[in-house]
């Protein structure tokens, strides 16, 4: 393996997601592939069209030459019209040429990891031609691949994979958007807000806002704080990726605190765009 060391761990984690992805859909009936996910707009089919397509361009494969529908409800932004374009061009694709599909890249891609021997801090190319670095762009791409795994599982119907390698490169992606979400909640200076989750996988973390209204993180419980929220991971993945609103976890969410700030960071949660 060339593969850099600060690397593997992102490539240990995209291999076991896509994996379980081939495997998800390996046998799906024409019909499966229809069915909705937690993804507005988006059917089985679009989610593994949408991986294929993030894996294709980390390959360097070119992007696609094709016109969206203007009719497209759920494409409201750049971003979300650059990602539609490899979903979109794949709508009318049969199962098997699906699975085929996924298959070739996954060959590819796992072929050009293991021949992988630039610096993490290599600079790389990202969506709409963003410059990030190689540690950068292949943790965020281990993030993406595990939670389309999960959207799939919620709507096959087969749940798992909560504490995988990709699990645990999530955790530190989200945790490490925390501090945002205190800050569009506008937490009060000086304050801390804590996040007791629990589950497959579990931390006690505590968001400190300073008197600049700028937020860290803290593994250190804070005493009296502003608010608090206690959750399975689940269900802190699937808010902090925006897969449901708060009013639709509830009964699974316990919150102390503020009323008015525990609404607004319940309501500014979401952290993937």
């Amino acid at each position: 393996m060339s593969l850099h060391p600060t690397l593997q761990p992102y490539a240990d984690a995209w291999t076991h997601s896509i994996e379980a992805i081939s495997e998800l859909v390996q046998h799906l009936v024409e019909a499966d592939w229809n069915r909705r996910t937690p993804c507005p707009g988006w059917s089985v089919r679009d989610i593994v069209s949408h991986v294929i397509g993030l894996d294709s361009e980390m390959y360097g494969d070119p992007r696609p030459i094709h016109s969206l529908p203007r009719d497209l409800f759920h494409v409201t932004n750049e971003h979300q019209r650059y990602m539609e374009m490899q979903v979109d061009v794949r709508r009318h694709h049969t199962a098997p040429e699906m699975t085929s599909e996924l298959e070739l890249m996954v060959i590819r891609r796992n072929r050009q990891l293991r021949n992988e021997s630039r610096d993490p801090g290599a600079k790389v190319r990202g969506p709409l031609g963003a410059e990030l670095t190689l540690e950068e762009s292949m943790r965020s791409h281990a993030f993406n691949i595990w939670v389309h795994e999960q959207d799939l599982r919620a709507s096959l119907g087969r749940p798992g994979n909560l504490d995988s390698p990709g699990a645990y490169v999530a955790r530190d992606v989200l945790l490490d958007e925390l501090p945002r979400v205190a800050e569009r909640a506008d937490a009060p200076r000086s304050s801390a807000i804590v996040f007791d989750v629990h589950g497959p996988v579990e931390f006690l973390r505590t968001v400190r806002v300073d008197i600049q209204g700028r937020g860290t993180v803290e593994a250190v419980p804070a005493l009296g704080p502003a608010a608090s929220f206690s959750l399975d991971w689940e269900t802190f993945v699937r808010l902090a990726c925006g897969r449901v609103g708060p009013d639709a976890v509830a009964d699974r969410v316990k919150v102390e605190g503020d009323t008015a700030l525990t609404t607004a960071i319940l309501r500014n949660f979401a952290v993937t765009p």
